[in-house]
């Protein structure tokens, strides 16, 4: 059975940008046990007080599948094991597992620790021996092994037999700079097995520096490796670590191999999400197995052939690993693509022509600029404004936004008004904010609110300006796409565009507000009021 060992909580908070708390780890950690990770690695309780408290925090949380373990480094030359505080701070943390770093690579011993290649080897064995007194399990991370194997194969060698002799449980073959391609990394651990023998317990430890750290995970474990250490979406220093997100489905579904339980498998892209979502990063959509266009189609040909059998353009059930698919709508669209949008919002198109009518408003508008693939909500509310089943919740009078300055070191004051009628009642309000947009949301809000206070708990996730004629200087068009979310966490894509970018903003906004109200109502269809103003 191939382990997994995830350093999500220590080498993937090295990522820049990336700082976890000590409670968020703890929620990661749970999520990571709840999947089936069989190692989280909670960090270095030597190094930080965040990580200290980690592990006090930890202690009181019942894991059903992993093992927490803390991460340091060798001893010292001068001090004694039991002296060596990095090493009291490893048994202090309450674990019964420990994972210590030592220096494989010649170059590193003499330029980084300053000692000798012996004196090396011996530090690497007493600190797991002393390790192993406390612990149930030790394993050895060999730091730089594949590029001290290439500078100096016999001494990388003798490390790890100095891992062996202090009682290493696993010794892990690591990649730190990432620059070791898989058919070299292959052929290395091929002499490592030579050398090590069967009975010895193999690890890796790639990062992603050269963009093959998944490729070379997959094929150590070809080569006997039996440990695989890598992070959720690939977090870590520099280019990041090797991908778990990847690497166990591409292991488990492909591979054959028994990674988690079968049954957790489609808790994966959850996993991805919420890993993201504490570390304050934004998800990404491209992200293979995980993202939101992992199964996105776009192509009409490609559509229709999907809809005949999906595994005509995909290489697995989007549902295994917990995502789902999508069908884009866009210039490329054909009747397929408006057919399989249609019956997924559960939205009756009528007759072939009105779906004819549909595609030929897609495509008139994608040609001034919309762009309805990441504004699904925007293309909804169309078919139901095309197929006369739309009703707006107010009707639109008017708005205004002003930008003054007054004194040039400080930024301009932006108020906005509008004025809108809902159900005969004209509603006239005004709000600043710190640009145009801004103060025309809040002022839009203000007015809706009183009629529709569920409105409060839907927030603006993203916005997004695209100039797509830059030719025409500052008369360009502009391209605006919103993402709304509610709080029950879910999201909705709306677009607008316009040469003047506060009506394109205005356009996105009302759709992302209309959309709310009308999955709210559920799928009616009521004649289009005509004081109803259409998107084109």
């Amino acid at each position: 059975m191939i382990k997994i060992y995830d350093t999500t909580l220590r080498d993937g908070t090295q990522a820049e940008d990336i700082s976890l708390l000590a409670d968020d780890k703890v929620r990661v950690a749970r999520r990571l046990d709840a999947f089936g990770i069989h190692y989280i690695e909670g960090g270095w309780p030597g190094s930080n007080p965040k990580d200290f408290s980690f592990f006090n925090k930890i202690k009181d949380l019942e894991l059903k599948n992993a093992r927490v373990t803390a991460f340091g480094s060798t001893r010292k030359l001068e001090n004694q094991p039991e002296q060596d505080q990095n090493l009291k701070a490893i048994i202090e943390s309450g674990v019964r597992v420990a994972t210590i770093f030592g220096k494989s690579w010649d170059f590193h011993v003499r330029s980084a620790l300053h000692i000798s290649l012996p004196d090396n080897l011996m530090v690497i064995e007493d600190s797991l021996a002393f390790l192993n007194l406390k612990m149930e399990q030790v394993f050895y991370d060999a730091e730089h092994f594949f590029d001290g194997f290439k500078n100096n194969r016999e001494y990388a060698l003798s490390t790890l037999k100095a891992a062996q002799r202090g009682g290493a449980k696993c010794l892990i073959l690591c990649d730190t700079n990432g620059g070791t391609l898989p058919h070299e990394l292959t052929e290395i651990i091929d002499v490592v097995r030579r050398e090590l023998g069967d009975a010895a317990s193999l690890g890796i430890h790639v990062h992603n520096d050269s963009e093959t750290a998944v490729a070379s995970s997959l094929l150590a474990v070809r080569h006997g490796i039996t440990q695989i250490q890598g992070t959720i979406n690939g977090l870590g220093e520099r280019c990041g670590n090797a991908n778990l997100v990847s690497i166990i489905p591409n292991l488990q579904l492909k591979m054959g191999y028994n990674v988690v339980p079968p049954e957790n498998m489609c808790k994966l892209a959850p996993l991805s999400r919420f890993v993201d979502e504490i570390s304050n990063r934004r998800h990404s959509r491209h992200q293979p197995f995980v993202g939101r266009s992992a199964f996105a189609h776009k192509g009409g040909i490609h559509v229709s052939a999907v809809q005949k059998d999906p595994l005509t353009y995909e290489h697995i059930d989007p549902e295994m690993v917990g995502n789902q698919r999508r069908v884009l709508v866009s210039d490329l669209s054909g009747r397929s693509n408006i057919i399989y949008k249609a019956n997924e919002y559960n939205l009756d198109l009528g007759s072939k022509e009105e779906t004819e009518e549909i595609l030929k408003r897609i495509k008139g508008l994608e040609e001034k600029g919309f762009q309805f693939e990441g504004a699904e909500a925007s293309f909804e509310l169309l078919v139901k404004k095309t197929t006369g089943c739309y009703r707006p919740i107010f009707s639109f009078k008017g708005f205004r936004v002003m930008v003054n300055k007054f004194r040039y070191d400080r930024p301009p004051l932006t108020e906005a008004t509008v004025m809108i009628e809902v159900g005969g009642v004209v509603e006239h309000t005004a709000s600043v904010g710190a640009g145009p947009v801004d103060a025309l949301n809040k002022a839009l809000r203000k007015a809706l609110e009183k009629f529709y206070p569920e409105l409060k708990k839907v927030t603006l996730d993203d916005y997004k300006v695209r100039i797509l004629s830059s030719d025409k200087g500052t008369s360009s068009v502009t391209r605006v796409l919103i993402e709304s979310k509610d709080d029950q966490g879910n999201k909705w894509g709306t677009v607008g565009v316009s040469t003047n970018i506060i009506e394109a903003s205005w356009q996105a906004l009302i759709d992302g507000i209309e959309y709310k109200y009308m999955r709210k109502r559920g799928v009616e269809c009521d004649p289009e009021p005509e004081n109803s103003t259409p998107l084109s």
